[in-house]
């Protein structure tokens, strides 16, 4: 499994993740629909369990994913400011929406 995070995605979980929600969790990031050959993801803070792959992403920030997802083998997370602040979460390995 491998995950790429772009600059802006980086900075905004790090923020997260100092922030009093963040303290002693993670960033997850997960599926949210399956729609057979694509899927749609979200993050959310969380904590690792025994599906759990803990991914050192490009830019040094782990990431759990659920080893047993195909979906989330390899993720590219972005953070774009414009046209509105949003993530953009991606597999490098199906086509997808976020």
């Amino acid at each position: 499994m491998k995950v790429k995070i772009n600059r802006n995605a980086a900075k905004v979980f790090n923020n997260a993740l100092n922030s009093p929600e963040g303290q002693g969790k993670m960033i997850r990031v997960y599926v949210t629909v399956d729609h057979g050959d694509h899927a749609q993801y979200d993050w959310k803070f969380d904590t690792p369990n025994e599906h759990d792959e803990i991914v050192h992403s490009d830019k040094e920030i782990a990431i759990l994913l659920d080893k047993c997802d195909p979906f989330l083998e390899a993720i590219w997370i972005q953070y774009f400011h414009v046209p509105e602040p949003e993530f953009v979460i991606s597999s490098l390995n199906h086509s997808h929406h976020h």
